[in-house]
């Protein structure tokens, strides 16, 4: 079998037979045509020539063109999902020895409480004058704040998954599972008043069940989140991406500077794995250390 014709019926049975969405199939299909190019340029057009030294030499090569560890991690991993598969099929390349890049370790960004209480009061300000996007807008930053969601569980939610007594809300997160998580009472007013005098001046009954609306009425979409964040962080001080996802870090922190328990961290979050939520750790213990240069006299 070629290598070419291995490829496409591998991009086939992603597609047909185990579901995977068209930007899925074009992100195999950008990393599966790199390595088609390799093999081309290194004289390689039979599957039966491909093997773990040939694969390797890619990812050096792909290495030493500068591409990120999660690029290549990425490839890695997609090359293994290939090999897998031709393996079913009769052949062995012997991608499942292929090592996966470490990732960057990059520290997410994080802002101070000084910096949240100052987001939150002009949002308040806002509020007052009674306008139902500013109602809107603060309930959003209290609770991506408060609950420390994904942009894609807050734009999820349903107005039933929000429990005003309780302070809970339901949430449907990463692969379909669900979890509830608390919010304290500066998100509770700020989600009652959009409920009660905020959104039924948005609500045009397109979207009947959506806890956030847009303009138009409709279930408001996550980069008209990421939007309205990333704004409300233009002059705040700090590195990385300046989005939803700084308010879900600035949570998770804030938690553990407060001496929160991980466990707890990691189930409010909604994290699989412990080591993903240890990150946070990390930013912590970077605060104290700053904290404790400035402040202590013989640091």
């Amino acid at each position: 079998m070629r290598v070419e014709e291995a490829v496409d019926a591998y991009l086939a049975h992603l597609e047909r037979e185990r579901g995977a969405s068209p930007r899925t199939v074009r992100s195999y299909g950008a990393d599966l045509r790199s390595l088609l190019a390799h093999c081309d340029a290194a004289g390689i057009d039979d599957v039966a020539s491909l093997d773990l030294e040939v694969l390797r030499d890619w990812l050096y090569a792909a290495s030493e063109q500068g591409l990120a560890k999660s690029t290549l991690a990425r490839r890695s991993s997609t090359v293994r999902g290939l090999g897998a598969w031709l393996d079913r099929e009769g052949v062995a390349i012997g991608a499942s020895r292929l090592r996966t890049p470490k990732r960057d370790a990059h520290l997410p960004r994080v802002l101070s409480r000084g910096a949240i209480d100052g987001i939150v009061a002009r949002l308040e300000d806002d509020a007052e004058t009674g306008d139902p996007i500013a109602r809107r807008d603060l309930a959003i930053v209290e609770l991506l704040y408060a609950s420390a969601l994904r942009v894609s569980e807050l734009v999820g939610l349903d107005v039933d998954d929000v429990d005003l007594e309780r302070l809970t809300v339901r949430v449907l997160g990463k692969g379909a599972k669900e979890r509830v998580v608390p919010f304290g009472v500066p998100a509770l007013d700020a989600v009652h008043d959009w409920i009660r005098m905020g959104r039924p001046a948005l609500a045009t009954g397109r979207e009947s069940r959506a806890l956030l609306l847009g303009v138009r009425g409709g279930r408001m979409g996550q980069r008209a989140v990421h939007a309205l964040v990333a704004r409300l962080l233009e002059d705040v001080p700090g590195s990385g991406p300046a989005g939803p996802h700084a308010l879900r870090h600035t949570a998770a922190t804030h938690l553990l500077d407060g001496g929160a328990d991980l466990r707890a961290v990691q189930e409010l979050l909604g994290h699989a794995s412990l080591g993903t939520t240890q990150i946070y750790t990390h930013v912590s213990l970077e605060r104290l250390t700053e904290s404790y240069r400035t402040a202590h006299p013989r640091a």
